[in-house]
């Protein structure tokens, strides 16, 4: 039998909460049936939703009133929301009675919680969000997008560290290649922290796969398996993935609708055409890691439905699995590198 995984839950969080989160923990427990659940929020919401689910009928329900906005300054929820849903649920994560925590609520707070709660690891300065991007050839991994939107040479670097940690011991790529996002891939261009960072990357070639600079359009053709980025550069490029997504699907959509000879050809397609919409589907990468902290974190869009929730649990799941936190650690340790 598979050891229990425990996760913290922060049922508040989200656009729509808690109905999602608790959807999204049945959907999920499905697959994982050895999970158990922790729900941080209002109980008289909560409790009804988890009692129509039969496969929730172990999971613990943590009440509190308290909720961090989904427009709150992160300042403000580190003053204030000391009982929230959301601080109480990385609490749990910080005493040890939970594997991990997932969260849809608030990204700046969640980040800034996280970091004060949690703690950065030894030997980084600042925590990165990092998650799945989609490719031609298969997956990739992006970060940071949106922790840090000013970074210097260091940040970067360290970002290179925990992205490739993460494609090796998560996505299981033996000797995954890094490449640093640029406005070119000449070495001349960009700006002078981005050829600091690629600079220090390349004299530590006997430790880290470092492929150079790599063009926005690269991303999605998988040239490479870790792109690294400062959090302004990388959230807009996940935002910008996203939109195209729509953009496509709905193009497809119209096109396959605009007559009677392109709906019976639909008719025909309809499986193959299906396939394309779960391969262009967000819902199906959601679930951002939260790196370099002593914990582990995920941040679900929070936008999301029960199916992308579910997800970002998945997300959590293979963290603690692959014993992501002790295995980073050591990871950091063996790279040398100086400033």
């Amino acid at each position: 039998m598979a050891q229990s995984i425990h996760l913290s839950l922060d049922a508040m969080g989200g656009d729509n909460a808690p109905e999602i989160v608790v959807e999204g923990a049945a959907q999920s427990k499905i697959r994982y049936p050895n999970l158990i659940f922790s729900f941080f929020g209002d109980k008289e919401k909560v409790s009804p939703l988890i009692s129509s689910f039969e496969i929730l009928k172990n999971s613990n329900i943590i009440h509190t009133n308290e909720i961090v906005g989904a427009n709150e300054k992160p300042s403000v929820a580190l003053r204030k929301g000391k009982n929230s849903s959301m601080s109480m649920a990385i609490q749990l994560v910080k005493s040890g009675k939970a594997d991990a925590l997932v969260s849809a609520g608030n990204t700046g707070a969640l980040m800034a919680m996280t970091k004060l709660i949690l703690r950065p690891m030894d030997g980084i300065t600042r925590p990165a969000i990092a998650a799945y991007f989609p490719t031609i050839v298969g997956e990739s991994c992006m970060l940071d997008l949106g922790a840090n939107i000013e970074c210097d040479a260091q940040n970067l670097v360290q970002f290179a560290i925990m992205g490739q940690a993460f494609a090796n011991i998560v996505m299981g790529i033996k000797n995954p290649s890094i490449s640093l996002l640029n406005i070119g891939e000449e070495e001349q261009k960009g700006l002078d922290y981005i050829k600091e960072a690629s600079q220090i990357l390349y004299s530590l070639k006997n430790q880290i796969n470092y492929r150079g600079f790599i063009e926005g359009d690269k991303i999605a053709q998988g040239y490479s398996d870790v792109v690294i980025a400062d959090g302004f550069s990388g959230n807009v490029s996940l935002k910008t993935a996203e939109g195209t997504a729509l953009l496509v699907t709905s193009y497809l959509k119209q096109a396959l609708t605009s007559s009677l000879s392109s709906k019976i050809g639909y008719f025909f397609a309809k499986k193959a055409i299906n396939n394309f919409r779960l391969q262009m589907d967000p819902r199906k990468y959601n679930g951002a890691v939260f790196l370099g902290l002593n914990g582990i974190a995920v941040k679900s869009h929070g936008g999301t439905d029960a199916f992308g929730f579910a997800n970002a649990i998945g997300v959590a799941v293979d963290m603690v699995r692959y014993n992501f936190i002790s295995d980073l650690k050591n990871k950091i340790n063996k790279i040398e590198y100086s400033l």
